[in-house]
């Protein structure tokens, strides 16, 4: 036990980065977030669109924050993990599983082996024009597929976090809590 904080300090350690990158660059190109949050055609014609944008931001700045400071981690996964849900729902939900494509396994579609094989064909030629070592010596080319993968994943992440909360030692949630306890009166020895 004396140990369990690492499990909720790892989650949200590294749900940190993810919420306040996607917010800080909604908050960089409001105008284009509100756009692509309104537009049914190439975004994702949600209702309300400036509100939506503006909520969504916020939910993912302020959430970024509590969640590295430890700072009312249970409350704050209920609005994050709804974000997750209807970003899986309205924009990621159509391709399928799979972020990032594949041309065979049990996740793949027809979009991702067609994405694999235009893949295939695009480092033939990169190999055959390009310098295709260099391009590739920090990493791999892939094709996005953007499926509900990683949405799902930080959803589940955000409820762990709700049941758990934020952990012992390293969470103001923590030594609020303990210092509230210590302040409260003991009520039939169940304090």
């Amino acid at each position: 036990r004396l140990l369990d904080f690492f499990g909720p300090l790892a989650l949200r350690l590294y749900l940190v980065p993810i919420m306040w990158m996607a917010g800080r660059h909604k908050m960089e190109s409001f105008d284009s977030t509100v756009a692509w949050f309104g537009n049914p055609e190439w975004g994702s014609g949600l209702p309300f669109p400036t509100r939506m944008a503006g909520l969504t931001t916020a939910t993912e700045v302020i959430g970024a924050v509590c969640l590295l400071v430890g700072f009312s981690v249970r409350w704050v996964s209920i609005p994050l993990f709804i974000t997750m849900t209807v970003a899986a729902y309205t924009v990621h939900f159509k391709n399928g599983w799979l972020a990032v494509s594949e041309g065979t396994g049990l996740f793949a579609t027809e979009r991702t082996i067609a994405a694999s094989e235009r893949l295939s064909r695009a480092k033939e030629i990169l190999q055959q024009y390009g310098d295709y070592n260099w391009l590739t010596e920090q990493g791999s080319f892939v094709i996005l597929n953007n499926g509900v993968e990683f949405a799902v994943t930080y959803s589940i992440m955000l409820l762990v976090l709700f049941f758990v909360g934020g952990g012992r030692y390293v969470s103001l949630d923590y030594w609020i809590a303990k210092k509230f306890r210590r302040s409260q009166p003991m009520v039939y020895g169940l304090f």
